[in-house]
């Protein structure tokens, strides 16, 4: 039998089929390739991420921890200056110097935003507020602004080290 002849057709059927083989390993083979090119673009994508997020994170407990201590010391500072006034602004201070309705009545208008409108003969007249009430208020109004300066300084610099992590 071995030395039976193979019928022509069978031998081109054979190269054909072998052919076919050889091409689809090929094309598996490229797609193996292809894949592990996207594989390998996933991992880098997601190592990209976590360096990113490490970072944005270091960004954010940094500007946490030092503006959170900023903003203590405002409030501590202010508190403070609260509990001076009464060595500044003194009892026969109160008595002595008298504030106006005319002085409560721009005061207010100021922190609404809104004109306080024309004045008259009453605006002169006490009202009943000892000075140290104003001086308190004022003191704990500038503490809220120092405090809202020093988070909005804390925002653009946490903003700022964001921006320099994404480049």
């Amino acid at each position: 039998m071995l030395s039976a002849e193979i019928p022509a057709w069978l031998r081109w059927a054979f190269i054909a089929a072998a052919a076919a083989a050889f091409y689809f390993l090929g094309k598996l083979d490229g797609a193996m390739q292809a894949g592990q090119a996207h594989t390998d673009y996933v991992i880098a994508q997601a190592t990209h991420a976590v360096a990113v997020s490490r970072a944005q994170q270091h960004v954010v407990v940094r500007t946490e921890i030092e503006y959170r201590d900023r903003i203590k010391t405002v409030y501590v500072r202010g508190e403070e200056i609260e509990k001076l006034v009464p060595v500044y602004v003194t009892r026969d201070d109160d008595r002595r110097f008298g504030v106006n309705a005319g002085f409560v009545r721009s005061y207010n208008a100021a922190w609404r935003g809104e004109p306080a409108g024309a004045a008259d003969d009453a605006d002169r007249e006490p009202a009943g507020i000892p000075l140290s009430d104003v001086a308190e208020a004022d003191a704990h109004n500038a503490t809220a602004c120092h405090a809202w300066r020093e988070q909005a300084l804390g925002w653009r610099e946490f903003y700022a080290g964001l921006k320099a992590v994404m480049k």
